[in-house]
């Protein structure tokens, strides 16, 4: 499949954000990743999950939740990778950049690791219009606090079934969840999941969320005139 990939900078009131989108021919939606505490846009792991989205008609869109004169001082302190708020703000401003696009296709997902799945779930409950779903691998959706129960967009949290810890704060994170939820263990599989077949496995369930409500998004915008008058 053929994939056209470009720059993006992303302006914020901090300064600009580096960012690279991906997209397939004809890209039904975009996916935009959170990575996660002290990585970045090229996080090898987000690369391989995006590049399988490619291959499901989905771009992607991966960038920089830092700037770097701050991602400069949080190699020093490591203070602003556990900001939630700061970088659902960030993510926040990706998805409306890509929204001020008429080229890009409408539908937004959202795939957050680390404390950029919490990142991705406090943005998701700000805009709930925005986010068509939110997928979590190997996240700290714990770390999105009382936007747990705001969140309306489909959320699936998925977890290494020997990461205990994380997986215990999911379990109770999905307890909090109140719209359509799943929790998917991959048995075997650690916090990066770098055991044999295991990331192959969270790119099945990540693309298989994503295709199920993109096209339960679109069933619904064909079916209801109110809704295509409200997203014209």
């Amino acid at each position: 499949m053929s994939v056209t990939a470009q720059p993006l900078t992303i302006k914020v009131d901090a300064g600009t954000l580096e960012a690279d989108l991906a997209l397939p021919e004809a890209p039904r939606g975009i996916v935009v990743f959170a990575h996660g505490s002290g990585s970045s846009r090229r996080s090898p792991r987000n690369l391989y999950v995006a590049s399988r989205l490619h291959l499901h008609g989905f771009g992607t869109l991966l960038f920089d939740l830092l700037t770097p004169r701050e991602q400069r001082l949080d190699d020093r302190t490591r203070e602003l990778r556990f900001d939630v708020p700061l970088l659902a703000a960030r993510l926040r401003a990706a998805t409306l950049a890509l929204a001020a696009d008429p080229s890009l296709p409408t539908w937004l997902g959202l795939f957050g690791a680390s404390t950029g799945a919490a990142a991705a779930l406090v943005a998701a409950a700000a805009d709930p219009r925005a986010v068509g779903a939110v997928v979590s691998r190997g996240g700290r959706p714990d770390l999105a606090g009382d936007a747990l129960e705001s969140v309306r967009a489909p959320t699936l949290l998925i977890v290494g079934g020997d990461d205990t810890v994380v997986l215990g704060l999911n379990e109770l994170a999905l307890r909090r969840l109140t719209c359509t939820k799943e929790l998917a263990v991959v048995p075997g599989a650690t916090h990066l999941f770098e055991e044999p077949g295991a990331l192959d496995d969270v790119c099945d369930h990540a693309t298989a969320w994503f295709d199920r409500h993109c096209r339960a998004r679109r069933s619904a915008a064909s079916n209801d005139p109110q809704y295509i008058d409200d997203q014209e």
